[in-house]
C-alpha cells in the first residue's frame, strides 16, 4: 500500500563531461549523479530544497518506484504536501552522491581508462568533492542558489560545507544530529567497520568485481556495528531486552536472544544491496571531515565566512554525535554574531532519530520552513 504523500517517482541521471579535481588530489574526467526530484521549481527558481544523505542513503528521498511500491523513500514521513518539505511550495532535490552505489559513479562504475570497474582504483572523494559535484547539478537545473540545504548525520556535514563552499549559493542550511568533526571514538568505530571489509577474503584488494565475489561477510559485520550505535541503549532495552527467541538455550554460539538476531537481519539486509567499496568511501569522507582544521582548530574562525542561516537540531540520545558536538557549531555561530536557531529533541531513537516521525521534531522543522522567503 502507497503511504507516500508525493507518490510514484522516477530517478533522473546526468552526465557531467568536465574534469571535477577532487580534494585528494586526483582528478575524475566526468561523472554521472543520480537524482529524483519532487514539487515544482518556481519561476524565479528561488525555492529549491537539497537534500543531502546520510551515509547509506542514496537519492531515493520520498516516494515510491513504479516497478516496487513497498521501495518507500528514506525520508518519505517529512516530504510531500502539508509536510515539513511541502511539496506545494518547494523543489526538492534529493542526490546520490559521488562514489556511491545507486547510480551515481563510484567505484563499480567503468573505469574509462580501463573498461573495468574501478574498484580500489576509485579515489576517496570527501564532503567537499560533494558539495562542489552537488553545485554542478544545481547549474544544471538552473538553480542559483539554493533556498535550503538539509540533511542529517553525515547529510548535515554537507548542509555545513554548502556553507563555506559555496556561502552565496544557500541562504539556509539545517544541519541535524551532526557534528563538526568526529570524536576520536567515531574515528576508530569507522576503522573497525573497515578492517572487517578490508579482511574479507572475498574483498581482493577491492577489486572482487573481477572475481564475481562481494566481501559480504565483511560488509555484514561492518553494518552491524554501526546499526549499534544508531540505537540508543533505552530504545535497545525496549524493542528487545534480553528476550531469548523461541527454541533458545543451547548454550552454543547460533542466535539466541532477540537482539542477536535484529542485528544479523539488519547486517543480512544491508550487505545485499550496498557495495563495499562506497562503504569504506563514505566513512572515510566522515573522518576527514574538519573545517576547522585549516583555522588552528577554530570553528568559530572556520565558520566565520558563512553567509546562510541556520536550523541546527540535536536529539537527547543521540551518543554517536551527541547534542553537545550540535551545540559546539551554535557555539561557534554565536560567537559570530550569525543566526542561529538551536532545538534539542527528546527522542528514544539514538542516532536514528532524524529519520523518524517525531512530531516536535518535524514541528520544528516546519515552522523554521515556513519563514524562509522565497
Amino acid at each position: 500500500m502507497i503511504t507516500s504523500g508525493v507518490g510514484i517517482v522516477a530517478a533522473q541521471r546526468t552526465s557531467f563531461n568536465q574534469p571535477l579535481a577532487l580534494q585528494g588530489g586526483s582528478v575524475l574526467p566526468a561523472f554521472d549523479l543520480v537524482y529524483e526530484t519532487y514539487g515544482t521549481l518556481n519561476a524565479a527558481r528561488s525555492n529549491a530544497i537539497l537534500v543531502c544523505h546520510a551515509l547509506s542513503g542514496h537519492h531515493h528521498v520520498a516516494g515510491c518506484t513504479a516497478d516496487n511500491p513497498a521501495n518507500i523513500g528514506w525520508w518519505d514521513n517529512i516530504v510531500g504536501p502539508g509536510r515539513p518539505l511541502d511539496t506545494e511550495r518547494f523543489f526538492i532535490v534529493g542526490v546520490n552522491n559521488l562514489g556511491g552505489c545507486h547510480g551515481s559513479t563510484g567505484p563499480a562504475s567503468p573505469n574509462p581508462a580501463t573498461g573495468k570497474p574501478w574498484g580500489a582504483d576509485f579515489p576517496v572523494v570527501t564532503v567537499e568533492d560533494w558539495v562542489a559535484s552537488q553545485a554542478r547539478l544545481a547549474d544544471h537545473l538552473g538553480i542559483d542558489a539554493w533556498a535550503a540545504v538539509m540533511g542529517g548525520s553525515l547529510g548535515g556535514m554537507q548542509a555545513l560545507q554548502w556553507t563555506l563552499s559555496f556561502p552565496d549559493r544557500i541562504r539556509h542550511a539545517l544541519v541535524i544530529a551532526a557534528a563538526p568533526k568526529l570524536s576520536a571514538e567515531n574515528i576508530a568505530f569507522n576503522d573497525v567497520a573497515r578492517q572487517a571489509i578490508l579482511t574479507d577474503p572475498d574483498f581482493h584488494g577491492g577489486h572482487f568485481y573481477e572475481h564475481g565475489v562481494r566481501p559480504v561477510t565483511g560488509l555484514r559485520l561492518a553494518r552491524m556495528l554501526g546499526h549499534i550505535t544508531y540505537l540508543s541503549d533505552d530504545q535497545m532495552a525496549e524493542k528487545f531486552g534480553r528476550r531469548l527467541r523461541v527454541g533458545a538455550g543451547s548454550y552454543g554460539f547460533d542466535v539466541e536472544f532477540e537482539i542477536e538476531s535484529y542485528l544479523r537481519y539488519q547486517g543480512d539486509k544491508f550487505a545485499g544491496v550496498f557495495d563495499a567499496n562506497t562503504y569504506l568511501r563514505m566513512t572515510k569522507a566522515l573522518d576527514y571531515f574538519d573545517p576547522a582544521q585549516d583555522f588552528d582548530d577554530d570553528l568559530a574562525r572556520a565558520l566565520a565566512r558563512a553567509r546562510a542561516k541556520f536550523l541546527v537540531i540535536a536529539f537527547t540520545t543521540d551518543w554517536r554525535f551527541t547534542p553537545a558536538r550540535s551545540r559546539e557549531i551554535v557555539h561557534a555561530l554565536v560567537h559570530n554574531g550569525q543566526a542561529v536557531a538551536y532545538a534539542e529533541i527528546d527522542s528514544a531513537h539514538g542516532h536514528d532519530s532524524f529519520l523518524m516521525d517525531e512530531p516536535h521534531y518535524h514541528a520544528v522543522v516546519d515552522t523554521y520552513l515556513k519563514r524562509v522567503q522565497l
